[in-house]
């Protein structure tokens, strides 16, 4: 029973903490995506003032994957690619974004690369080419990749449902313990047929009449059993003789009647039972109910 308790609180706890977990390590993601979003609208805000532009507006940021997104203009402008480096380093030093990340600059129309260039954490390994050169003005958009964080998030992610799973067991297991602790009683539990108002235990040699237990000897149990299988229909004579004594090789002579003499009085309690001496045949357990 402890067992059983034990292995299914563990399991509902492993699984609730593990949904815990796995959640928790989506929110990161969510406040990384919105803080880009959110620098992104600064950055496009920066370049059209550079433009000579205060009136169009910047276009919604939007996810092109997991960790791409895409700045994109009301209306076309004209692109100086060293201001770009700088606006988009000074913005994202700002938001505390990584230093990591790849900048492409696309004509809409034909949907090439226009410009382009790569942070990495380490400045010595930069690629800021072109940096001289304006962009002719035109319809553009930024795509801007960072490296993929997912590792840790990744990580989580195996470990929630490996969390999941060993809840999952620990949980079968609280069950199957169950099944077996019903299967022990229902084997602790010795079986009984009910005859009249006794019950009758043929494995412990007993009847047991509420509270009162009668033991009974084994030739006496044997012959309670043939009786009870068969209640008030005449046994003969012969059939409990070779099923009670020379099934096992012992010849008898008057030691059945004295048995059943001796069963009569222990089954006296309940009147409503009785054994009947059916002359010349055999005897018959008449239960009156």
């Amino acid at each position: 029973m402890k067992k059983r308790i034990f292995f299914i609180l563990s399991g509902l706890s492993l699984l609730a903490f593990s949904f815990w977990f796995l959640m928790s390590s989506e929110e990161p993601n969510q406040l990384f995506s919105q803080k880009v979003k959110v620098a992104l609208r600064a950055v496009g805000h920066q370049l059209l003032l550079a433009h000579g532009d205060s009136t169009s507006l910047v276009m919604p940021v939007t996810s092109l994957t997991e960790n791409t997104y895409q700045l994109s203009f009301q209306k076309p402008l004209s692109l100086d690619p060293s201001a770009l480096v700088v606006v988009i380093d000074s913005v994202f030093q700002k938001a505390e974004l990584p230093k990591d990340y790849l900048v492409e600059t696309l004509a809409c129309e034909a949907q090439e690369v226009a410009y382009s260039y790569q942070i990495v954490n380490q400045v010595e390994n930069n690629i800021v080419p072109c940096a001289g050169r304006i962009l002719p003005e035109n319809c553009y958009a930024i795509h801007l990749s960072f490296k993929p964080l997912g590792t840790k998030s990744i990580n989580k992610e195996y470990i929630s449902y490996a969390l999941m799973l060993c809840g999952f067991v620990l949980l079968l297991l609280g069950f199957k313990q169950k099944t077996q602790d019903e299967g022990s009683k229902a084997l602790d539990t010795p079986a009984f047929e009910t005859i009249g108002s006794f019950r009758f235990y043929p494995e412990q040699n007993k009847l047991v009449k509420q509270a009162e237990e009668i033991s009974l000897s084994k030739k006496e149990c044997e012959l309670l059993e043939i009786f009870a299988a068969k209640p008030n229909q005449v046994i003969k004579r012969d059939e409990l003789t070779k099923k009670v004594w020379e099934d096992h090789g012992v010849i008898v002579g008057r030691s059945l009647d004295t048995y059943i003499s001796k069963l009569r009085k222990k089954l006296e309690a309940d009147s409503s039972i009785k054994i009947i001496n059916v002359h010349g045949v055999g005897y018959k357990l008449e239960i009156n109910t």
